[in-house]
């Protein structure tokens, strides 16, 4: 007999999302929970039926091999069925704690668990990230205890298994119809219990710790730059792998560059007579100064660009651009003499003007008259 094709079972489209496909196969374990249907002897094959369509189609690799060769794709690499509806509960326990309202617990409780993320918040100068560098930091860790191996248990002694559960970390529960596995009350889910604790983490496993650790900032980091070394967080339980710590940066301003992406500006005052004859600049970079000549009649507020000056892309061999904007000094408390010359220049300019106007209307005349 040829398998029903999963989309069919959770009565999703193929396009249906993750979440879809979740929200699909809780209202068809409810519907089909064997507790619930104790008169409908196929209640049960189509209570695993709909977990074995879950089970494929709510992971993505698995999906993704059924949506291009169907159940024939399955063979070795996917799904071989559940033996039991207690595999089941166990395999989503997550799900039926969320249908049924009771804790998940039972299988999985002792499962091997990735160690938590941390996170560590760093400030570090402008030029050093402007020019990367490398920073030694300190951070507590929560490390499996080195004197229990981290059992929890004394030194010569050994965890005892849970009376309760037998070992499981898991008793059974009915509430009206429905019967489900939740965590043991007594162990707590760990299956074993410990009567004499270790003294240098009190029973825990585990003891928190100071780590030094090196940290290689990159050139051209912003702020808010998160930096993520694997496996140097929280330590796994059961086995299971650490987490990742992530260094999140906070770059201090610099009192002479502003930062605009990996642009730097710079703000520089010339005189009036510099910017009307012009001028030869001396201006500051992260490395050496650089001379930028500043041509005759430039205006107040004009923006040079010093191309490849600025901070380095991350992963990149280029860099941004400094850009340079000039802002004219006009000269205040000046003596006679000054005054005298700029009066001097009023005039000039004014005949200058003068001259300007009556030439424009000496041609206009001519254009209109014909000549």
């Amino acid at each position: 007999m040829s398998k029903r094709d999963y989309y069919e079972i959770l009565e999703v489209e193929r396009t249906a999302s993750k979440d879809e496909i979740k929200t699909a196969y809780r209202k068809l374990a409810f519907k089909f929970h064997p507790d619930r249907n104790q008169d409908d002897p196929d209640a049960e094959a189509k209570f695993k039926e709909a977990a074995e369509a879950y089970e494929v189609l709510g992971n993505e690799e698995k999906r993704r091999t059924y949506d291009r060769f169907g159940h024939e794709g399955m063979n070795g690499n996917g799904f071989n069925g559940f033996s039991s509806n207690e595999d089941i509960f166990g395999a989503f326990s997550d799900i039926f704690g969320e249908v049924f309202g009771f804790a998940s617990g039972g299988r999985g409780a002792n499962r091997p668990r990735a160690g938590s993320d941390l996170r560590y918040n760093l400030e570090i100068s402008f030029r050093e990230a402007a020019k990367g560098t490398e920073v030694g930091i300190k951070i507590p860790v929560e490390e499996s205890c080195e004197s229990c191996g981290g059992s929890g248990a004394a030194p010569g002694s050994s965890p005892q298994i849970c009376p309760q559960c037998g070992g499981s970390g898991a008793v059974q529960q009915s509430q009206g119809f429905f019967r489900i596995s939740v965590t043991c009350p007594q162990c707590r889910g760990a299956g074993q219990m410990i009567t004499d604790p270790c003294d240098e983490c009190m029973g825990r496993g585990s003891v928190i710790r100071d780590k030094d650790l090196n940290v290689r900032i990159p050139a051209g980091v912003d702020n808010n730059s998160r930096l993520r070394l694997r496996g140097e967080g929280e330590a796994g339980f059961n086995g299971g792998p650490p987490g990742d710590l992530y260094v999140v940066i906070r770059v201090t301003p610099d009192e002479t560059f502003e930062r605009q992406g990996q642009n730097l500006i710079l703000s520089r005052e010339i005189s009036m007579i510099e910017a009307s004859l012009g001028h030869r600049l001396e201006v500051p970079t992260l490395d050496d100064p650089v001379n930028l000549d500043i041509p005759a009649g430039t205006q107040s507020g004009e923006v040079f660009r010093l191309r490849g000056l600025g901070l380095p892309h991350l992963g990149s061999a280029h860099n941004g651009d400094l850009l340079v904007e000039v802002r004219v000094k006009t000269p205040t408390h000046l003596n006679s003499r000054q005054e005298e010359l700029l009066r001097e220049f009023a005039e000039i300019e004014k005949s200058k003007l003068s001259n300007r106007a009556k030439g424009f209307f000496k041609k206009a005349k001519k254009k209109v008259m014909g000549e």
